[in-house]
């Protein structure tokens, strides 16, 4: 094994840092690059040109890929801010839709910028009448990430101007209008495809009384859209809007850098969150509950058998793999959490099981120790549980908040003029060997 060695230097005549890699006898100097938050990274973009050695990190877990002014996030302080402002001064004070514009554009709008561009949002929030004959090609039984996903990619068929690479500011802001107003459409009709409902149009209501309404009007009884409900559902949007370079928002502007349209890369922006590891962990929430319930419903016995190293239950809900210490969505999230439970009086057993090991483990000693609180998942899980919305829905709820974040991230990307991806790899395969004819293998 050859001897490498990093290490952080000054360089006193440009007063600026760079760490030092010496390998093989031979030392190689990296830009070490600082962000506004302090935050510093070795720039290695120039090192196989130089040394001929890659990097080796599986799953980006210490890489940063791009340099980006959207999201700031520190997992060991529970710090969450989009373009410099507190997650929790937003949830407080703003609406979705002016959180969307703060992350895509990168200011808080003007009252006359906020109000043209929820009337550009409207002017695209229908669909196209052909639309129905897609949602007919789909089985009842189709979850609806998938109808999500195979929709907002039949959007580079309706409008196909999208897919023009060298689009104007004026064609992208129509595209990014287009789909910020079409993806709830598109979310209510998955949903209530998926419950064999009829489709509800939009109406004139605001962002999020609208997605209500097209997803719970029936044609057989009147809709009372609680405000309480409308207040949680924008509060758990604005707090899913984004979460820096996680695994759908790296697919987006990985996707992206192709030059791909925005509708290609947001698709696959919701394929990446499908899976159960990012997206779906509030559908596991509620499975884990179902299944304590099924089982008796005794908190204290399972909160025994995740404390248990050998039991292979998990706890699901609970804790963060990037935040270390809490989560502070979820001290957001859970305020909106008890007000719909109360709003709503809803009389549902799992529904108690959540709070019984919600209490249980905001008290045990195990789980304080350990910065294992309740976190934004488990709450967004049971306000979802509490509207009625089926388990399968819940991912797609999360998409309809993270919409604004991959925008923003596609934005910028292009904006920056940043170079297609395209990760290295260590190859551990076979080495050349001889073809072998078929009658001799």
């Amino acid at each position: 094994m050859k001897a490498c060695l990093f290490k952080i230097q000054t360089h006193k005549s440009i007063m600026s840092q760079f760490a030092e890699l010496s390998f093989d006898g031979k030392s190689y100097q990296l830009p070490v690059v600082e962000g506004t938050e302090g935050e510093k990274a070795v720039d290695i973009s120039k090192l196989r040109a130089q040394s001929g050695l890659i990097t080796l990190d599986t799953g980006y877990k210490n890489t940063g890929a791009t340099m980006s002014g959207i999201t700031f996030l520190d997992g060991e302080k529970g710090i969450l801010h989009y373009r410099g402002y507190s997650i929790e001064e937003l949830a407080e004070n703003a609406s979705f839709i002016e959180v969307a514009y703060l992350l895509i554009y990168g200011e808080l709008p003007t009252q006359s910028q906020l109000e043209a561009f929820e009337a550009r949002i409207m002017k695209h929030n229908n669909l196209h009448e052909d639309f129905k004959k897609i949602y007919d090609g789909f089985p009842s039984s189709a979850h609806p990430m998938g109808v999500l996903s195979a929709m907002v990619s039949s959007l580079t068929a309706f409008y196909p101007g999208a897919l023009n690479p060298n689009f104007t500011d004026e064609e992208a802001d129509r595209t990014i209008a287009r789909l910020m107003g079409k993806l709830p459409t598109i979310a209510a009709w998955a949903y209530t495809n998926s419950i064999g409902a009829p489709v509800n149009y939009p109406t004139d209501k605001d962002y999020c009384s609208n997605f209500l309404y097209m997803m719970f009007k029936r044609p057989n009884r009147d809709l009372k859209i609680d405000p309480v409900v409308v207040k949680a559902l924008n509060t758990l949007l604005i707090l899913h809007a984004d979460h820096e370079q996680n695994c759908s928002t790296s697919t987006v502007r990985i996707v992206g850098s192709s030059h791909a349209s925005l509708y290609s890369s947001v698709a696959a922006g919701i394929n990446a969150l499908w899976g159960p590891l990012h997206g779906g962990a509030n559908q596991a929430v509620i499975e884990m509950l179902d299944a304590i319930h099924a089982d008796g419903g005794d908190t204290k016995k399972y909160m025994a058998k995740a404390k248990d190293k050998n039991d292979p239950f998990r706890l699901m809900g609970f804790g963060h793999r990037v935040y270390k210490n809490f989560d502070p969505r979820a001290r957001i999230i859970k305020k909106a959490c008890d007000d719909v439970l109360e709003a709503l009086g809803v009389d549902d057993p799992v529904l108690d099981i959540a709070k019984g090991l919600e209490q249980e483990a905001l008290s045990d000693p195990y789980f304080k120790d350990r910065n294992l609180y309740p976190n934004v998942d488990f709450y967004s899980g049971i306000i979802y549980r509490a509207l009625g919305l089926k388990t399968e829905l819940f991912t797609v709820m999360f998409a309809l908040g993270r919409l604004p974040g991959w925008i923003a991230q596609w934005k910028e990307l292009r904006d920056n003029g940043e170079p297609i991806g395209r990760p290295r790899q260590i190859y551990t395969g076979a080495t050349p060997r001889a073809y072998v004819p078929m009658e001799k293998r």
